[in-house]
């Protein structure tokens, strides 16, 4: 349990978004300050990475505006610069080694392959579905076997956001053509064999 007038620091990043400012490309993780106080340009602990990073230009946001802000404390949102480092549900402590619950994540219901139209902005595409699909609004798959992309959504406003954005923010072009999944699940077995066996059988479904 994680008291907010507890003296070491703690927060967690609950959103990503990219692309915030189009003219400098930058890329934000909102954290959420649980306890302690968060200071500008001093070390924390990124748990999953397993190391520790400091933020020089940590800034606070009132509807359009931004400023840079030296300290924060619990329940205040700090927008943190990122170069790729985040990702939704990463804890930063003081150098406790604790890791908060993880934001439940939803089960996508409908999958389609990724057509890249401009074979010039196969580097634009794949950075842009990196990026959007950091942000928790839908998820990327690579087919098992090969390097087709393919994006999972609950719905299809989803889709035409994704490509509206890619086309948009990132020059890439693509269509997405409808695939006959309804669900994604990690498999595991005991029985090395088997598993690798239900893989053969069913290579053509099997991201």
């Amino acid at each position: 349990l994680v008291k907010p007038e507890e003296d070491k620091f703690s927060g967690f990043v609950f959103k990503i978004f990219a692309n915030m400012d189009p003219k400098h490309r930058d890329r934000i993780a909102f954290l959420r300050i649980c306890s302690g106080k968060f200071e500008r340009n001093k070390n924390y602990r990124h748990i999953r990475l397993g190391r520790d990073i400091k933020f020089p230009n940590p800034t606070m946001f009132m509807a359009s505006k931004k400023t840079l802000l030296d300290e924060a404390y619990p329940g205040d949102v700090v927008g943190l610069y990122d170069s790729g480092n985040f990702k939704i549900g990463d804890t930063l402590t003081e150098g406790e080694l604790l890791h908060f619950k993880g934001i439940p994540a939803f089960s996508p219901e409908q999958f389609r392959y990724v057509v890249n139209k401009d074979p010039m902005k196969t580097k634009q595409l794949q950075k842009g579905l990196e990026q959007l699909t950091d942000e928790g609004v839908a998820q990327l798959f690579t087919q098992h076997g090969g390097n087709k992309k393919i994006i999972g959504c609950v719905g299809d406003l989803q889709f035409e956001v994704i490509q509206y954005r890619l086309l948009h923010e990132y020059g890439a072009a693509c269509e997405f053509r409808t695939l006959p999944f309804y669900k994604a699940c990690w498999l595991t077995s005991n029985d090395a064999k088997k598993l690798d066996d239900f893989y053969v059988l069913n290579s053509k479904i099997v991201l």
